[in-house]
């Protein structure tokens, strides 16, 4: 298949790119800066969890979205506030028959399209103001995907995977259609777990229950998961703010699969790996708040369900990132009086 990966110099983005060319799939990949420089110079590569030599891709790197030719597959690894940004220059090179993949983590801005019922067509303000990428998106191009493995960029052009190899995948309108039976068969062959999904929005809802808990508290307290978890307040914490989050989801129509304990044990689980968003916050970069708990917190409010752990959270969070950001990325602490 002919498949575009924009953001493919970053970790999931490059995980995917690598892997899928390494199956014999035409890869392009979009990219900028010294991640560009090292993707055309050497390639990509991949240090996958447990071996010792690398894996290594040879894919057409570029800086413009608008430099690649129509694909197969568009494959968008950004984070969901990079999503406005390039939505212009993505909507260029779709193609009828293209098929997007948007890989963003929290409740996406198509959640509501082609899904019946009270609010059918509702844009998601948090991570998509009035609606500007609903209008340029035709919905029937999209894909739901589901991200689970953990991995992190060591150096530009150069991919850690740390856990996991989990893509779910599902149209948006809960049907199994010809082409996700593609998708999901062209996953496997590159070395994915990518089952279909008739309910693509529950799992949505099952990876966003660790994700807007566990990211924040990280960032918050510099902690990894496995610390998180086991240390008896922010286990409490986490379980809150899971709860807040089922009633409101329950409202929409989900069904978690499992309770809230199985999800915590999951976490746990993972050990000590520091969540994206830590990592995002010793990198000095933007925080992926917004789509994670403001979208949830969105949510709330549309479905008249109280939020207040959620609330408290996302306060700190957005004023941790204000900090981050104006003191562009170097934090510094006040001396005790």
């Amino acid at each position: 298949m002919k498949i575009c990966v924009i953001g493919g110099g970053g970790a999931i983005g490059g995980y995917l790119a690598t892997k899928l060319a390494r199956a014999g799939n035409q890869v392009t990949i979009v990219a900028r800066g010294e991640t560009l420089e090292a993707i055309q110079k050497n390639g990509l590569t991949l240090y996958m969890e447990g071996e010792i030599q690398p894996l290594v891709a040879r894919v057409k790197a570029v800086s413009k979205i608008t430099d690649v030719e129509t694909p197969d597959v568009v494959m968008l690894a950004v984070k969901a506030h990079q999503v406005e940004p390039v939505i212009d220059d993505l909507a260029k090179i779709m193609g009828p028959n293209t098929v997007l993949i948007p890989l963003q983590n929290g409740i996406p801005w198509w959640y509501f399209q082609k899904l019946s019922g009270r609010y059918q067509d509702h844009p998601v303000e948090t991570v998509d103001a009035g609606g500007a990428i609903m209008k340029k998106i035709n919905p029937n191009n999209i894909l739901g995907c589901v991200v689970y493995p953990a991995t992190y960029t060591e150096s530009p052009g150069v991919i850690r995977h740390v856990e996991g190899n989990r893509f779910p995948l599902g149209e948006i309108d809960g049907t199994v259609s010809e082409r996700v039976k593609v998708i999901s068969q062209m996953m496997t062959d590159a070395g994915f777990k990518s089952p279909i999904l008739e309910d693509i929005r529950g799992e949505i809802w099952l990876k966003l229950w660790g994700n807007m808990t566990f990211n924040p508290i990280s960032a918050l307290t510099h902690e990894h998961l496995e610390g998180i978890c086991q240390y008896p307040l922010t286990n409490d914490l986490a379980r809150n703010m899971m709860a807040e989050a089922q009633r409101l989801a329950e409202k929409l129509g989900i069904v978690f699969r499992v309770d809230i304990d199985r999800r915590i044990a999951g976490a746990e689980k993972v050990g000590k790996h520091k969540t994206s968003m830590l990592q995002d916050l010793e990198a000095g970069n933007s925080l992926e708040i917004d789509a994670l708990l403001g979208s949830v917190i969105e949510l709330g409010r549309i479905t008249e369900t109280p939020t207040p752990c959620l609330s408290t959270v996302f306060a700190l969070t957005k004023l941790l990132n204000t900090k981050v950001q104006s003191s562009q990325g170097r934090l510094s602490l006040p001396m005790a009086a």
